[in-house]
Order: C-alpha cells, then sequence, then structure tokens
C-alpha cells in the first residue's frame, strides 16, 4: 500500500494520522509506540519512520495519568539565585536516572508557596520535592504524600530533609577570615525564609566561637545579585568599615563585588568576600569568589532517591541527610 502523503496541519498529529500516512491500522501504530510484541520489524520501521516524518510524540503524561502510578514528581521551587537552576538541573538528571519525569511549579511574587503547592496536587505527582525557601507548602503536603527538602530543617516527622551544614558552611569560612587576620566580619542575610536564618544564627554563632561578640554585624539582604548592590551602601554606612564580609549565597557576593570597586573599594585588598554555595558565578575568573561548597549533583540524587524509596515503601533510618560543605578559597580573600 503506498504511503498517505497528506499531512495534518495546524495541529499536533495523532496516531490516526500516523497510521494513515503508514498505511496500517491504528490499533498497529499503538503497538509499536507502545513497544509492545504484535508488528514485525519491517512494519515497526515503517511506522516510527512515518510517525518521524509528521513529527509525532506519544502523549506521555496521559498514558500516565491514565495508570495508576504517574511516574511524576512534583518541585517546588524559587528562584532564589543560580544555585537553585542548578539543583532543578541535578533533579532532572536523577529523576531521568530513576525513570520519572519532573512536574515543576513555581514560587514567584504574585504565586505564592501554597499554590504553587496545590497545583501539583492537581498533577497527581507522587511526590514532592520543596526548592522554595519558605514553610507554607509543608502542611499543605505532610501526611498526603512523600514530601523531600532541600536545604534546611523541618521539625515535621513525616517529611525528609536533604541539606548541608549551615553550622559548619559558617564556622569553615569565618575560621578562614579570622585565620587571615580578619576581626571586623560582617554578614549580609538572606531574608527571613528558615536557610537565611540559619546561617544568620550560625554566623552568629562563628563569631562568639572567636571572641568576636561585639563586631557581629548583619546587613539587611536577601538572595540576589541585586540584593547584594543594595546591601553596599548599608554595608559603607557606619564610623567602622569591614574588613571582610560573607554573603548569604554566590549571587549576593558578585553583588558585593561589583559595586564595591565602583565605590572605590578594592576586594580582596581592603576587605575580603565570602559566597556560599559555589555556583557558575562564583567560578568566573573575573569574580574568583572564595565560597562554601554545596554539592547540587549529591543533594538532588539523594532528593530523588529518598523519594523514589518511600514510593517503594524502602525502610528509612534516617529522616535528615546532612552533607559536609567545603570551603573553596579563591582570589576574593586576603589578609587585612
Amino acid at each position: 500500500m503506498e504511503k498517505n502523503e497528506a499531512k495534518p496541519a495546524g495541529r499536533r498529529p495523532t496516531l490516526e494520522d500516523v497510521a494513515a500516512h503508514a498505511g496500517v491500522s491504528r490499533a498497529l501504530v499503538s503497538i509499536v509506540m507502545r513497544g509492545v510484541p504484535g508488528a514485525s520489524t519491517q512494519t515497526r520501521e515503517r511506522v516510527l519512520e512515518a510517525a518521524a516524518e509528521l513529527g509525532y510524540r506519544p502523549d506521555t503524561r496521559a498514558r500516565l495519568l491514565a495508570s495508576d502510578n504517574s511516574r511524576q514528581l512534583g518541585v517546588v521551587f524559587s528562584m532564589a539565585g543560580r544555585f537553585h537552576a542548578e539543583l532543578l538541573d541535578g533533579l532532572y538528571v536523577a529523576a531521568d536516572k530513576a525513570g520519572y519525569e519532573l512536574i515543576l511549579s513555581a514560587q514567584t511574587p504574585s504565586r505564592d508557596e501554597r499554590t504553587a503547592v496545590e497545583t501539583l496536587l492537581d498533577f497527581r505527582c507522587e511526590a514532592v520535592i520543596l526548592l522554595g525557601p519558605g514553610l507554607k507548602g509543608v502542611p499543605v503536603l505532610a501526611g498526603r504524600l512523600p514530601v523531600t527538602v532541600i536545604g534546611w530543617r523541618v521539625s515535621d516527622p513525616s517529611v525528609d530533609v536533604v541539606r548541608t551544614s549551615d553550622d559548619v558552611g559558617m564556622r569553615y569560612a569565618v575560621d578562614h577570615l579570622v585565620g587571615l587576620g580578619h576581626r571586623d566580619i560582617a554578614h549580609v542575610h538572606g531574608g527571613p525564609g528558615p536557610v537565611a536564618t540559619a546561617r544568620r544564627r550560625a554566623y552568629r554563632a562563628a563569631m562568639r566561637r572567636h571572641g568576636l561578640d561585639r563586631n557581629i554585624r548583619v546587613i539587611r539582604g536577601g538572595d540576589s545579585h541585586d540584593d547584594g548592590v543594595r546591601a553596599t551602601p548599608l554595608l559603607l554606612d557606619g564610623p567602622n568599615l569591614p574588613t571582610a564580609v560573607i554573603g548569604y549565597n554566590d549571587d549576593v557576593a558578585a553583588g558585593l563585588l561589583e559595586s564595591l570597586a565602583r565605590a572605590g573599594i578594592r576586594v580582596p585588598q581592603d576587605m575580603s568576600i565570602v559566597g556560599w554555595d559555589d555556583n557558575a558565578l562564583a567560578r568566573l575568573p573575573h569574580l574568583n569568589l572564595t565560597t562554601v561548597r554545596q554539592d547540587s549533583v549529591e543533594m538532588t540524587r539523594l532528593a530523588v532517591e529518598r523519594s523514589v524509596g518511600r514510593l517503594r515503601g524502602e525502610p528509612v533510618t534516617e529522616r535528615e541527610i546532612v552533607l559536609p560543605p567545603e570551603l573553596v578559597v579563591r582570589g576574593s580573600t586576603a589578609a587585612p
């Protein structure tokens, strides 16, 4: 039978279109697309060739939703710095290896965390991973399906956690600066969220550990490059200019470094800067940031592994997985 050369215009190709193009039945096309026995090698190649010519793609989501298991992991995220983009990339890689799809739901200034979470419930996700910096999504999800949080402590016993130790990371940063001879060390915090709160508390504890209680100075900040820029005048305002500053993350540290340069403050000669995360920004040659490294690949691998393990009913010995950070020393820190 000759191929029917007519192609659908202005709409997505269907099984019927592929069948007509290949000159076979719709049922045979379905067999080929599902990869089950029932079609000869010649027919299978013919159908796949027709599908490629038409640009046909199977509706995977519809097939999954029709089954008992959607094989979908939901992710609530906010663009809190470039590190979140790296976490999302890691989650895609880990989920693909586990045979799952990701459904993303963003938290934005006009879309709160609760709305982002409820959207994932509508999509029938089997488990949810939270990257957003808030806590409102936890009570909505806890107990309804497996929940894994990446980045911060959660007290709810039904929620799994994968995070890096903020206490250890901040201690590394302060110890490094004190070891260089710094005493006036400030911290530009990340706002009211749980991660920022943990790092702020860890900064104070690390300073007290060195007997620097009177040198503690916390500057209002946020999680973006612009927040670092806006924090710079606050940092420079006052009788005593700090000789070192620890940013909430690499984005904030980059904003500080660039705006300090415009103000005539040299880094690291006049002021040392430490970031957090070790994202791609920190490794740029013109920034060359000393930073507290978090392993985004390992964090996301463990989060997906824990989510899938919960779905399979595997036993969990530790609800919270705390990874050690690493201090990466580059050119943005030096002796005062």
